[in-house]
């Protein structure tokens, strides 16, 4: 469950860090976006999200013909320090 929380003249959310995590969007700008069901909240825009476009017309550009792997397209992007050397 999330709380609405006075800030200034404005209202803010509070949601819970679980959720955040869940739906992968700490530290990211979000859209917001009134529905007949209420407020919609989503990153402004996906990582990697027009990848796959991009990398179509580049092969087709460049005359190949190679099938994309979606499996690596739609991997979960790891923080920069969640690896060791």
């Amino acid at each position: 469950m999330a709380t609405l929380i006075k800030i200034g003249n404005s209202q803010g959310i509070r949601i819970p860090k679980p959720l955040v995590e869940q739906a992968q969007l700490e530290n990211r700008e979000l859209s917001l976006e009134v529905t007949q069901e209420g407020l919609l909240i989503k990153p402004s825009k996906q990582p990697r999200q027009d990848w796959p476009e991009k990398i179509r017309l580049s092969l087709e550009k460049n005359g190949q013909s190679e099938k994309l792997d979606d499996d690596w397209l739609a991997a979960k992007l790891t923080e920069e320090n969640d690896w060791e050397w």
